[in-house]
């Protein structure tokens, strides 16, 4: 694990917030010029702290209301299956998160869609179609009570 000082930390912070504030306005609000701030900003990016910047899209707005989890068994927890697996999720742009999990399930997804039909077509289309799984349980989330990507720094 890096080291963090309490600067860094507010760094990190305050572009959680908003990646897109002036270097300016960085530096007013974790105390600092520009020059120090600035050189922070890119060792935090070097050290791979920071990994990217993006923006947040609301996905209702884009017509992807539907949020599903879904829980999946494989067959066989070999490497080879897991990697088989793994890399076959990673194509589909409808799974956003992908975990391999402890307990009695092995992975857990978090797909979007547009409404119940385009996620049956996924499901039938892709899911259901790839080798070793044992078991596909979804849960289609009624609505969104925290939704953050900010790290508590």
């Amino acid at each position: 694990m890096l080291s963090l000082d309490a600067i860094d930390r507010k760094i990190l912070a305050a572009l959680q917030t908003d990646s897109r504030t002036t270097m300016q306005e960085l530096a007013d609000r974790v105390g600092l010029s520009i020059s120090p701030c600035h050189r922070r900003v890119r060792l935090l990016e070097e050290r791979g702290v920071i990994t990217r910047y993006i923006a947040l899209v609301d996905q209702t707005s884009v017509g992807l209301p539907v949020s599903v989890f879904i829980s999946i068994k494989l067959q066989r927890q070999n490497e080879e299956d897991l990697n088989r697996f793994a890399k076959a999720i990673a194509k589909w742009d409808e799974v956003l998160e992908c975990y391999l999990m402890t307990g009695n399930r092995d992975y857990l997804l978090r797909v979007v869609a547009a409404d119940l039909s385009s996620y049956e077509s996924f499901l039938k289309n892709k899911l259901t179609r790839l080798d070793g799984i044992a078991s596909i349980e979804s849960s289609f989330a009624l609505s969104q009570v925290k939704y953050s990507i900010a790290l508590p720094v």
